[in-house]
Formats: C-alpha cells, sequence, structure tokens
C-alpha cells in the first residue's frame, strides 16, 4: 500500500504547484461562442424529459452513424471525422448535459448511467434504426448501455481506445483518486485543469489555439466544470453500472465491429483492444500507430478510411 501512496503523494504536491501558476494563466475564453469556420455545421436541439436540453449534429444522408464523445470533450471533438463522412453517412454527433452545447437541469448528477439515459431517450425521440455506434473513452460504457437498453436499433460499433468494465489496472485506479478526488477538483476550479490536462496528454498532435479554445469554452464558468472531474471519479464510483455493461456485453457480441485503436494512449490499450476482440467474434482491428487518446484528432482519415472498407465489407450485416 505504501508503494502505492507515495508516487500518489507526489504526484499531488506537483498539482498543487503547478496549481499555483495555472490559476494566473488559465486560457479559458470568457464566452462561449462556436467558431464557424472550424466547426460549421447546424445546431439541432432537442429536449429530455428531465429538462435537459440536448445539443446535436445531424449532416449527411446514409447509413446512421452515432458518433459518441467521452470526457472532457463534445461534439467538436468529430468535427473532422463528420466532414470526411457527410456525403456517405448520416452522422449524429451529440452532446451529454453539460457538455459542449448541452444543458443540463438542475440537481443533475452528470453520472454515467445519467449520461446513458439521456442519449438512450436521444436515440428514441430521433426513432434511429440500424444504427452504427462510434465510441472512444466514456462514450463506450454509455454507448454499450444504450445499445443494451435498444438493442434492436443497433447495428453494430466502431470502437476506438475505451473500456466496459470496473476498472482493473492500478495505475487506472490511481488516475480515477487523483483525478476524482480533491487534486482534480481543485485543477478544475482553478483553471480549466482537467479539459487542459486531458487534452495535453491525449493527443500527438498539437492544438491550434483557436482549437484549443473550442475545447477549454464549454467550461468558461467555473460553477459548472464539476462535470470534468466527475466522470474521472465515476471510474470508481459507478462500479455498479460497469459491472451491468459488463456482465451483458455479451448479448452484444454478435454485432459486427470495428475496432479503430491508437496506439500511443496513455489510458486504454493492448489489455483493453484484447478484451474487446475476444467479446466480438466478428470483429476487425485497424491499429492507429500515429495516435494516442483522442483518435478523433489524431487520426480522422485513417478512421474514415476504415470505416469506409469495414461497410462494404459488412454491407450484408449492417444495412
Amino acid at each position: 500500500m505504501k508503494k502505492v501512496l507515495l508516487p500518489i503523494k507526489v504526484i499531488a504536491i506537483g498539482l498543487l504547484l503547478s496549481v499555483a501558476y495555472l490559476t494566473l494563466t488559465d486560457p479559458t475564453p470568457k464566452e462561449f461562442k462556436v467558431n464557424k469556420a472550424l466547426f460549421p455545421y447546424p445546431a439541432h436541439y432537442l429536449e429530455l424529459d428531465n429538462g435537459a436540453r440536448i445539443h446535436y449534429v445531424d449532416e449527411g444522408k446514409g447509413p446512421t452513424l452515432l458518433l459518441l464523445h467521452g470526457n472532457p470533450t463534445w461534439s467538436f471533438l468529430y468535427r473532422h471525422i463528420i466532414d470526411e463522412l457527410t456525403g456517405e453517412f448520416r452522422l449524429i454527433a451529440p452532446d451529454y448535459p453539460g457538455f459542449g452545447l448541452s444543458s443540463a437541469p438542475q440537481n443533475y448528477s452528470f453520472s454515467a448511467a445519467e449520461q446513458a439515459r439521456a442519449i438512450s431517450e436521444l436515440v428514441q425521440k430521433l426513432d434511429l434504426q440500424d444504427t452504427t455506434i462510434m465510441v472512444q473513452d466514456w462514450g463506450g460504457p454509455i454507448g454499450f448501455d444504450v445499445a443494451l437498453n435498444n438493442p434492436k436499433r443497433i447495428k453494430g460499433f466502431v470502437i476506438g481506445n475505451t473500456w466496459a468494465w470496473p476498472l482493473e489496472r492500478n495505475g487506472q485506479k490511481a488516475f480515477s483518486t487523483l483525478m476524482g478526488g480533491w487534486p482534480g477538483q481543485l485543477m478544475s476550479w482553478c483553471c480549466n485543469g482537467i479539459v487542459r490536462f486531458f487534452i495535453s496528454r491525449g493527443m500527438l498532435k498539437t492544438l491550434k489555439e483557436d482549437e484549443l479554445a473550442m475545447y477549454l469554452a464549454p467550461f468558461k464558468d467555473r460553477s459548472k466544470r464539476a462535470q470534468t472531474h466527475i466522470f474521472p471519479a465515476q471510474l470508481w464510483d459507478a462500479k455498479k453500472f460497469l459491472a451491468n455493461v459488463s456482465q451483458n456485453l455479451h448479448t452484444l457480441s454478435d454485432r459486427p465491429a470495428l475496432l479503430v485503436w491508437g496506439k500511443q494512449d496513455f489510458a486504454f490499450q493492448e489489455p483493453e483492444r484484447s478484451h474487446f476482440e475476444s467479446i466480438f467474434q466478428n470483429h476487425k482491428t485497424v491499429l492507429l500507430e500515429n495516435a494516442g487518446h483522442f483518435i478523433q484528432e489524431d487520426a480522422p482519415k485513417e478512421i474514415a478510411s476504415a470505416i469506409r472498407s469495414w461497410f462494404k465489407i459488412n454491407a450484408g450485416d449492417i444495412k
């Protein structure tokens, strides 16, 4: 136990020192105004029964691809893939309540289970059929839960760097303890630190200043940054939700799956990829050599090409 606690204390001290500096240099825009040059897609909104207002992109015609983001991103993450595939697919990219352009009602917990219910309601209210879900980061557990609750609507999966079961590796547990605990809360409050950490560690590419601004801007108000550190805490706190997804994932194993996996990811690596490959027998794996955690930023063209090829091969399975 001491061997685990010592590094955590050292990291925590480092975080505190960083916070002191970052508080003075928080680059978060003072207002959230979408940069139409970077994200030109018309905004669509859907009112949920609990009062949440969901923003989503709905572009193109053809087979439906539902694109689910993770933490602390939003539909902006998929802009390059939407641009690549909009002539061949119907691409729907929602923002979870409290993320991007979506608003959450009062007393919303931002739990993984609650976010999954929100997307499930969106799928039902849009009456999506023959849908393939692309999942990455928290989009994995959320997307698979949506599929488990709407099995007749979901035909297949594009699986990025993600997982769908309770935490297994010590490094992931330590990460949850730090980023979901007081260090993460302080980083989030002072300087949008959770977003900045994920963006800096999760991409091999260097974002331009206006691109980084679009990731930071949804959390311009300090009072609306809690969701960014709640998701890391959910790695522990959502054990029941994750266990339920894991225990029932086998019921979806007959669906075709395309794995597009960033090899330079700091979070989800070969163990998670192999686990998915063992579950989905009808799978194809494309390794993205020069991609980190946010594969949508690092390798959008490779992902789009893989999706095109995979759909042609599985035309009989995916309508």
